[in-house]
């Protein structure tokens, strides 16, 4: 089930998203009543998914991201993989959703794309055992973890090459019934692949990483778990459209424009 989150005529809601391209008369969305978190009903009222404006498919607390996740990401980067999951926080204040512009913040000279999958929290949890990690996920979408390089380098710490406004894009909606053991990941910028790769070559599983994350913090309904990105990261320019695909979710579309 594909449930996104959209606005329509100055009002917001989620919807279960039918069809496909393929299908006759596109897409549609039909809305449900209340949250996805936890049991809801569909409506039967059904919108043309290109009438609507698609939104950031959550609004998460908090983002929590996991760095140094693919080997060969590590190494483009001359960093080592440590024994424990490198982990940091995005703000919520750094999402966005398909179609929205990333600004190219005004600190920064080298701004990189990251394509990941993303991971969405459907219950309230901490301390999760590996063997229940399933039943606290509501499903996965596609992310971008937008870096400033140089700050990332220039800092030591990312808090800002990592978390400034708009460097998470999500969507563009959340898949539910999806085994993301092996699932093929893309990155294009303007057309030009620039990052390939699966998620079988993560170095820690998603149940090793919500583990790892649970020990120490609370997840709630809504949170998002980056779970690392593969080799190629690479720039991003002022005016570049980039592009996050993985498959059986979808892909996540997204300019680069000049920050003010």
């Amino acid at each position: 089930m594909r449930i996104a989150r959209f606005s329509i005529d100055g009002n917001v809601g989620y919807g279960v998203v039918e069809g496909d391209a393929a299908t006759e008369g596109g897409p549609v969305l039909d809305i449900i009543k209340g949250i996805p978190y936890g049991d809801f009903e569909r409506s039967g009222t059904k919108v043309p998914l290109d009438k609507v404006r698609l939104l950031p498919p959550v609004l998460p607390s908090k983002v929590v991201a996991i760095g140094r996740n693919y080997a060969e990401h590590a190494a483009e980067l001359g960093n080592e993989v440590g024994d424990i999951p490198v982990a940091f926080l995005k703000p919520s204040t750094s999402v966005i959703g398909p179609g929205a512009a990333i600004e190219y913040p005004s600190f920064s000279s080298e701004l990189h794309h990251e394509a990941e999958l993303a991971v969405v929290i459907g219950r309230m949890c901490r301390e999760v055992p590996r063997e229940r990690v399933k039943d606290v996920i509501l499903g996965y979408t596609c992310a971008n973890d937008v870096t400033a390089r140089d700050a990332q380098q220039r800092e030591k710490q990312w808090a800002r090459a990592k978390g400034f406004d708009t460097s998470c894009p999500l969507g563009p909606w959340i898949e539910t019934e999806l085994d993301p053991a092996d699932l093929g990941i893309m990155c294009t910028v303007n057309g030009e692949q620039r990052q390939l790769g699966r998620t079988s070559d993560m170095v820690r599983s998603i149940e090793d990483l919500i583990v790892h994350i649970t020990e120490a913090m609370t997840l709630l309904p809504g949170d998002v778990v980056l779970t690392g990105t593969p080799a190629g990261v690479g720039p991003l320019n002022v005016g570049d459209e980039v592009a996050v695909t993985i498959e059986g979710i979808g892909t996540l579309t997204n300019k680069v424009i000049k920050r003010g």
